[in-house]
C-alpha cells in the first residue's frame, strides 16, 4: 500500500511517525525518534515494525481468549472454526478453510478433534468423496449458547471503546484486503 493512500485512510495530510501508525508496543513505549516523510525513513528495528505491532498484538489477543475457551475446551483456531458453522453449518472443510484463511491439511486434524469432542459430525460427499461437510451436533449448537459472552469478555479486556474497536477491525480488514490484492497481482 503506497505511503500516499496510507496516510489519506488515516486522515491527515501531514508527515507521520510509524510508532503513531502502530501505536505503542508491549516491548517499548519509546517515543518515535523522528518523523517519517518517505518509505526510505522506515527504520530496520523491531518496536518499529508494523508487522511486529500486528503479530505480537495477534498473539495477546490469542493469550486473552485462551482462559476463556479453556472453559468451553476449545482451542482460539477451534473456536474460529465454530463461529463459521455457527453462521453457516454444513460446509465442506475447503469452504470453511478458504473463510479462515486456512488450507484444507490444516483444518482436518482440527475438525476431527471437534469430532471427537461431539461438536461436528464430518461426511463424505456422495457426488464428490474428495468433499467432506461439515455439520454441528446438538452438542456443537448448543456450545454457541456457552460461548455467547466471549466477545463482551474480549471487548471489555481491550480497554477501548466500541467505536474505536471498530474503526480498526474495519482498518485491518481493508489492510488484509490490500495485502492480499498485492498478493494475487
Amino acid at each position: 500500500m503506497p505511503i500516499r493512500s496510507f496516510r489519506r485512510s488515516l486522515g491527515t495530510g501531514k508527515s507521520l511517525s510509524f510508532t503513531n501508525v502502530i501505536g505503542p508496543t508491549a516491548f517499548s513505549t519509546r517515543p518515535p525518534r523522528f518523523a517519517m516523510t518517505s518509505p526510505d525513513d522506515f527504520p530496520l528495528e523491531l518496536d518499529q515494525q508494523f508487522c511486529f505491532a500486528l503479530y505480537s498484538t495477534s498473539l495477546a489477543m490469542t493469550k486473552a481468549y485462551k482462559p476463556l475457551l479453556e472453559k468451553l475446551g476449545l482451542t482460539y483456531p477451534q473456536y474460529l472454526s465454530m463461529l463459521v458453522l455457527w453462521e453457516n453449518d454444513g460446509l465442506t472443510v475447503k469452504e470453511i478453510a478458504t473463510r479462515l484463511s486456512l488450507d484444507s491439511a490444516t483444518m482436518t486434524p482440527l475438525l476431527k478433534h471437534l469430532e471427537a469432542q461431539g461438536y461436528v459430525e464430518r461426511t463424505r460427499s456422495t457426488a464428490d468423496e474428495r468433499q467432506v461437510h461439515i455439520r454441528l451436533t446438538g452438542a456443537g449448537r448448543n456450545l454457541r449458547q456457552s460461548a455467547k459472552d466471549i466477545p463482551t469478555s474480549i471487548f471489555c479486556a481491550s480497554g477501548s471503546d466500541l467505536d474505536g474497536l471498530l474503526r480498526l477491525r474495519g482498518d485491518l480488514v481493508l489492510l488484509r484486503a490490500t495485502l492480499n490484492d498485492h498478493i494475487d497481482s
